[in-house]
């Protein structure tokens, strides 16, 4: 079974860096895309960031510039750098991965989450 574990999260000062990590282990053959998203209080959760196997990468509007995505495939990881964080992305981050898993012995399609880390920007 694939699972995914996040650590990284914390609280932060508006304005501060913080930098999120998702290592995924199981009997993987391969990781497809991986992407970091985000649940405020009250909202739906939405994408902030993806990365494909080839490196292509995808911002939300809100954290172009801001945020950066890159992934380490011999370990597995995804990262999530935060720069110039602001109150709005307080949230609760999570990572989700997708590719192709040996399960019960036969290979399958996985898409999985992590459990979430909380992220907290004071004003």
């Amino acid at each position: 079974q694939v699972q995914l574990a996040e650590s990284g999260g914390g609280l932060v000062q508006a304005g501060g860096p913080l930098r999120l990590s998702c290592a995924a282990s199981g009997s993987i053959l391969s990781i497809n895309a991986m992407g970091w998203y985000r649940q405020a209080p009250g909202k739906q959760r939405e994408l902030v960031a993806s990365i494909t196997s080839s490196s292509s990468t995808n911002y939300a509007d809100s954290v172009k510039g801001r945020f950066t995505i890159s992934r380490d495939n011999a370990k597995k990881t995804v990262y999530l750098q935060m720069n110039s964080l602001k109150p709005e992305d307080t949230a609760v981050y999570y990572c989700n991965a997708e590719g192709l898993a040996y399960q019960g012995g036969v290979l399958r399609n996985y898409d999985v989450w992590g459990q979430g880390t909380q992220v907290t920007v004071s004003s």
